[in-house]
């Protein structure tokens, strides 16, 4: 698929550890994009920021999907890009050390900047 390799999707995801199964599927998502050769970036709003926190990820498995520290750290190794939301994290009390190497705190300009340069746009 080397003619899609321009092509970029951005994925929300909007829920964090309260909903496995949302937690997950766009990290499944996203492994399919990266696999398809689309510059791919995940962005993280609400609770879904908590997954950006070390070691949460690491006790997230949703029934018949892949383990979710499994599908994040293949995505971050195979150079997708973690986009968290400063406002959700400053809400939860978390702070930029608390999360994982390779998160990036933005605001919502950038997402907006994300979503309309973006070949698709995926909410979960």
């Amino acid at each position: 698929m080397a003619d899609q390799a321009a092509d970029k999707v951005v994925i929300m995801a909007t829920h964090g550890p309260e909903d496995k199964e949302r937690a997950t599927l766009p990290f499944v998502m996203a492994t399919a994009s990266q696999l398809m050769e689309c510059d791919t970036v995940v962005i993280l709003q609400g609770t879904g920021v908590l997954l950006a926190q070390k070691g949460v990820y690491d006790h997230i498995f949703a029934g018949g999907l892949p383990p979710l520290k499994s599908l994040l750290e293949g995505f971050m190794e195979a150079g997708g890009k973690l986009l968290v939301c400063t406002p959700c994290i400053q809400e939860r009390q978390l702070e930029e050390p608390m999360l994982v190497e390779g998160a990036e705190l933005i605001a919502g300009a950038r997402v907006i900047q994300e979503a309309t340069t973006a070949s698709a746009v995926l909410n979960y």
